[in-house]
């Protein structure tokens, strides 16, 4: 038993001060190729300058922990446990931040171990993939909200149905005796359309008996931190 120890505690491989070095600025350089790819990508939609520096630390860090491991299986198993405390709870605004925060990791993880070549393939491919494809606004949904009396309900519908050439989608639509509530999802391309015309929606709305309000809502699918 102890021998079988004293093996698993003599399994990392020593590295000298330069390599250990070498491992935590690759790591960084890469980080910085990351950091720019996720400014360039979400800039004037959901950017969080934060996060993006938290992108490298991520990867410096990973990094510095692969270089302390190495092959001992004692550090790993430990490291493990110690990880498996922390518990993550930040909200992920974007589907890619995912994507950025695995690529941290993996670069961290590569360049720990010092393999600098699969890091910067990898990390070019993605950069590239990114670069061409990533940089994609978020198309927000416009909500018309209409409260009017109960009588009115089908010369609404169809005003409505008119003006957006029926592209305007019922997404609710609350009744009592008295009175009725209508919600439309709009997306941005059709409600621009209101910009060319003489009326707006709001004034033929207006123009109605009994219309109580109208509401126009700007909406997306963000989590908000």
């Amino acid at each position: 038993m102890k021998d079988v120890l004293r093996l698993i505690l003599e399994q990392g491989t020593a590295l000298s001060v330069e390599e250990i070095i070498l491992h935590i600025i690759s790591s960084g350089l890469i980080g910085i190729a990351i950091y720019i790819s996720y400014w360039y990508t979400h800039i004037g939609t959901a950017y969080s300058k934060k996060f993006n520096v938290s992108l490298i630390t991520l990867t410096v860090l990973t990094g510095t922990v692969m270089t302390v491991i190495g092959n001992n299986i004692a550090l790993s198993l430990g490291m493990v446990g110690a990880l498996s405390i922390v518990r993550f709870r930040t909200a992920i605004k974007d589907s890619r931040d995912t994507t950025y925060i695995f690529w941290a990791i993996i670069v961290g993880i590569c360049c720990g171990v010092g393999d600098y070549l699969v890091a910067s393939v990898g990390t070019i491919v993605v950069f590239i993939i990114l670069l061409i494809l990533g940089r994609v606004r978020n198309e927000n949904r416009i909500l018309l909200i209409i409260k009017a009396a109960r009588n009115n309900e089908t010369a609404i519908e169809k005003l409505v149905f008119d003006y957006f050439h029926n592209k305007a989608l019922l997404r609710v639509k609350n009744t009592s005796p008295e009175s009725i509530e209508f919600i439309y999802e709009l997306s941005r391309r059709t409600y621009e359309i209101t910009y060319k015309k003489e009326k707006s929606i709001t004034q033929l709305l207006y123009e109605l008996d009994h219309v109580d309000y109208v509401n126009i809502v700007t909406q997306n699918d963000e989590i908000s931190g």
